[in-house]
């Protein structure tokens, strides 16, 4: 015969309940101790009936299984508090970051100008100096700014008139040197030299007619 499959419910019946109990409360002190010797485990059960009736079954001492026991459900506790202490503190800091977010925005678009309808005097009076505050710093940033680049720009100056003045004095040396090389005689077209062209001045006529008139004698 097939055994049908039982629900898990309470039994209406009270007298079938009552076998019910009876049936597995002894397989499962059964079950108990064959665990028990099986896995050499130490089991301690404790049963009470409808009717308050106790059944308890221990593998050796049901009084030092249970100090075992709250013993280590101590320990668990405790080990565990600190991970919801933590829990409960960082939920506490998340919650204190998003109050400041929410009022660094606030502060941010009263310093942009918007929402300044609800502000009083003396935090209009806040904010000015803030503001004044700030320009003051940014004016210092600036001239520090525009210093470094000065000094950058005398620098890279120097180092321009250092190369300027290295560029002339060698374009100065090559000149020197060019002019020394130059020859001292100069020739002609006809490759004589200079020095060998006569520059005396004669008055009258040239030396060889001169020369001819003498040799002829005069005609009557």
């Amino acid at each position: 015969m097939v055994r049908g499959k039982t629900q898990m419910r309470r039994i209406e019946n009270a007298t079938s309940r009552q076998v019910t109990f009876s049936k597995r409360r002894n397989g499962l002190l059964k079950k108990a101790f064959e665990l028990s010797v099986l896995c050499d485990a130490e089991v301690a059960v404790i049963i009470f009936s409808p009717r308050g009736k106790l059944s308890e079954f221990a593998s050796s001492s049901m009084q030092e299984t249970i100090e075992r026991y709250l013993k280590h459900t101590k320990y668990t506790r405790n080990k565990q508090q600190p991970t919801e202490q933590n829990m409960q503190h960082l939920k506490h800091e998340a919650a204190n970051m998003v109050k400041k977010i929410e009022l660094l925005e606030v502060s941010k678009r009263k310093l942009l100008g918007e929402g300044l309808a609800s502000c009083t005097l003396e935090e209009l009076q806040q904010i000015e100096r803030q503001l004044e505050k700030s320009v003051s710093n940014i004016r210092a940033r600036k001239n520090q700014v525009f210093n470094e680049q000065i000094a950058q720009l005398k620098e890279k100056g120097k180092v321009l008139e250092a190369e300027n003045t290295r560029l002339e004095e060698k374009c100065g040396m090559e000149n020197w040197q060019g002019s020394k090389e130059q020859p001292e005689n100069l020739t002609n077209d006809d490759g004589a030299s200079t020095s060998d062209v006569e520059t005396e001045l004669f008055i009258g006529p040239p030396p060889e007619r001169r020369a001819r008139r003498l040799a002829i004698p005069p005609q009557n």
